[in-house]
């Protein structure tokens, strides 16, 4: 994998309606004409799934592990599930490839129920987070499993093991000992493996959960390049919102078994369908607010919010790009509570009086230090009503 992937900016305008008081025409019109655009696509991806999940749903002593699921994954499209532990991502990914039986709904891959298909006969491809590899075997024995599982000859498994090293950056490795190869190596044999009998839907458990922070991220972006290539179906789980984001055509954020909210990875960092999207994707400024006119009533006082947002009671969140920092008279007073590097800039975090806490973005050279006094003011284009849907 020695070609990198410069992965495509998405940019998104939010249009706004000229009245801010009530649900304006303008702003009907452009709810309904993104609820439109939201139902093509989803009918899009319904006639050309490759994979349907309907209303999958497992017990485990009583308690619904997955509830009433439906998933649809289209050909060639890049599906992440994102959720904490115990949301029932990796239990969906169990049942789709024949590892869990479901108590109810079923699953369909290009349009045939799979209730008795066995795991081997689904024509799906499993790499889990552990690798698994047979110790026993070298790289060229791992990577041809699947092929002579399905009876290729050897001739055909020489050709494709070969294809496949040379595709994932290991040329010349098919004599290697596994346990000779580094992490990341590793990663790449499971990869190649699970890619051998060209299966229908590659799936993907936490695929680089045990890599160092470097190497998984160099990985995401040689992965989606190479999926692009070869228009691979994927679907896979993870707990890294990075992994996902970086990785996914689409976003699928799990709670307690069932979907909390999908869509393109632009859309569920903007506009969080609800507080706990929004917390799981690490925002913390979120507050319960009233919205009139152009500002919001909340603990911290009155925030500017955008034009067009929906009026009456909500739940608001800042992102931390929009505290901005100013002199303690000109704005919220705070106390600076601590201070994190996050590489790319500071993470700050604030305690006002009376108030819950709030996360400031800011550079390096403008972080105030642990016990300083600061003001705060609001910028109202980092400022989301959570659950409104976005503009078009």
């Amino acid at each position: 994998m020695a070609r990198l992937a410069k992965q495509a900016t998405d940019e998104a305008q939010e249009g706004t309606p000229e009245h801010p008081r009530t649900r304006t025409q303008a702003q009907a019109q452009a709810q309904a004409q993104t609820q439109t655009q939201v139902q093509a696509q989803t009918q899009a991806r319904t006639r050309d799934a490759l994979l349907r999940v309907e209303a999958a749903t497992v017990r485990l002593g009583g308690r619904p592990v997955l509830d009433a699921v439906g998933l649809d994954v289209a050909e060639h499209e890049i599906v992440c599930v994102l959720g904490p532990s115990g949301s029932g991502k990796s239990t969906l990914l169990r049942a789709v490839a024949g590892l869990q039986s479901l108590d109810a709904g079923r699953v369909l891959l290009a349009g045939r129920d799979q209730a008795g298909v066995p795991a081997h006969k689904r024509g799906v491809g499993l790499m889990f987070q552990d690798h698994q590899l047979f110790p026993q075997r070298d790289v060229g024995g791992n990577v041809a499993f699947g092929l002579r599982m399905h009876g290729a000859s050897k001739e055909q498994q020489g050709a494709r093991v070969e294809e496949l090293l040379e595709l994932v950056g290991l040329p010349g490795a098919r004599a290697r000992a596994v346990a000779a190869l580094s992490g990341g190596e590793q990663q790449r044999v499971a990869l190649a493996r699970a890619l051998a009998p060209r299966p229908r839907l590659l799936m993907l458990d936490e695929p680089l959960g045990q890599l160092d922070r470097s190497l998984r991220e160099r990985l995401v972006v040689e992965l989606r390049q190479l999926f692009g290539e070869l228009g691979t179906t994927v679907l896979a789980v993870t707990h890294d919102q990075g992994e996902a984001f970086a990785l996914a055509d689409r976003v699928v954020v799990m709670r307690e078994g069932r979907i909390a909210q999908s869509g393109t990875p632009l859309e569920v960092w903007q506009h969080p369908a609800d507080e706990f999207v929004a917390r799981f994707l690490g925002f913390d400024n979120v507050v319960a607010a009233t919205v009139r006119d152009r500002l919001a009533d909340t603990p911290w006082g009155k925030v500017p919010v955008p034009e067009g947002t929906a009026q009456g009671p909500g739940t608001l969140l800042v992102r931390p790009a929009g505290v901005r920092l100013v002199a303690p008279a000109d704005g919220l007073r705070c106390t600076v509570a601590a201070r994190t590097f996050r590489g790319t800039h500071v993470a700050v975090r604030l305690k006002p009086e009376g108030a819950p806490p709030l996360e400031a973005a800011c550079a390096l050279r403008e972080a105030p230090a642990p016990g300083d006094e600061v003001g705060v003011a609001f910028e109202a284009a980092e400022i989301v009503v959570l659950g409104e849907p976005s503009a078009p």
